[in-house]
């Protein structure tokens, strides 16, 4: 495991190297886990922006909670194993809403990145290299919170 103070800043890294929200945050999860597989970051590829840029829930958020589902999630269809993926999703979820002030792609950012005009007014705000990295933060900096006391 890689030491926790330097997590959320590592994550904030791979964003700005290229990877989007999600994988970042993913693909900073598996590495401190210890997973290694080809699917990661591949599989959250098309959650960025709120889902494929829908500005629906950020992709941060949803790299966080197939991280969760790694590590806590079962391959059974047992109601009783789900449940702790469920709450440790659930609190990412209200915790990292309560920190930013939404879990919503389009209100963090402040753009409809669906409407091309607007995501070019995006890109020239650079509000992704200003607020994106620190989401990615939050929710990396959650994760490990949340997930401190879990097996």
């Amino acid at each position: 495991m890689k030491p926790k103070s330097t997590l959320p800043e590592r994550a904030a890294k791979h964003f700005r190297d290229g990877y989007n929200c999600s994988q970042s945050v993913l693909l900073m999860m598996f590495e401190h886990w210890g997973g290694n597989n080809e699917l990661v970051p591949k599989i959250v590829t098309a959650f960025g922006a709120g889902i494929g840029r829908c500005g629906s829930v950020c992709g941060a958020v949803t790299g966080g909670v197939m991280a969760v589902g790694t590590r806590y999630g079962t391959n059974e269809p047992s109601a009783k194993k789900r449940a702790k993926a469920y709450d440790l999703g659930r609190r990412l979820y209200e915790q990292f809403a309560k920190r930013n002030g939404s879990v919503l792609c389009r209100e963090l950012v402040g753009y409809d990145l669906t409407d091309p005009t607007e995501r070019g007014k995006a890109s020239e705000s650079k509000v992704f290299e200003k607020r994106c990295p620190v989401f990615v933060k939050s929710a990396v900096e959650i994760l490990l919170e949340v997930t401190r006391r879990s097996p």
